[in-house]
């Protein structure tokens, strides 16, 4: 492959700049996908509820809202805290602390829900604070401790990556809206 040209001193143009990042981003080659997909690699969302740090699989989240506008649902369940308009698409929203551990969230601003896919259209869950992307590995596999796995946790949390000195639970969002009572109230 030629080498780019990162001669600044001959061009001086605006038009030559630009001429010049376009040439060194096209013999830019990125990182090897194949470290971001290889084997034994995960990654997910990570976030938190209550004192737990849990993760969620990339292909679950559709994507992350700050809370959007809610209009209650007169006769829903308390954690179904009604339906939000996004981009033109009625969302269920859930508080998901509410719903597995019957404690309300704390809504703050810059409050975050994650979109998850749901058959019949997606749902909107309230967490308590977002981490962001967490890369994991085979080697920070950990055992579940019986906290991770404690009350309704211990349906949707099958296994734990450890880092550093924080286990993350990994949490199954579409065991989640697979749940009999979470499907019907969100449907």
């Amino acid at each position: 492959m030629a080498k780019p040209n990162h001669s600044h001193n001959k061009r001086t143009g605006p038009f030559e700049t630009l001429l010049d990042y376009e040439q060194r981003s096209l013999a830019h080659v990125p990182g090897r996908p194949e470290m971001v997909e290889a084997p034994g690699h995960w990654r997910g969302v990570g976030f938190r509820l209550g004192q737990r740090r849990l993760v969620s699989s990339f292909d679950e989240v559709v994507e992350i809202l700050p809370l959007p506008p809610v209009t209650p649902v007169p006769g829903a369940h308390n954690w179904m805290l009604g339906v939000a308009n996004v981009r033109g698409s009625l969302l269920p929203v859930v508080d998901l602390k509410q719903f597995l551990e019957g404690e309300r969230t704390v809504v703050h601003e810059g409050q975050r829900c994650l979109v998850v896919r749901q058959a019949g259209g997606n749902v909107a869950v309230i967490i308590d604070e977002l981490f962001g992307q967490r890369t994991f590995n085979d080697s920070h596999r950990a055992e579940l401790s019986g906290a991770d796995t404690d009350g309704r946790y211990g349906h949707f949390v099958g296994q734990a990556y450890q880092l550093s000195d924080t286990t993350w639970g990994v949490f199954n969002m579409s065991l989640l809206t697979r749940t009999p009572e979470f499907r019907q109230a969100t449907a």
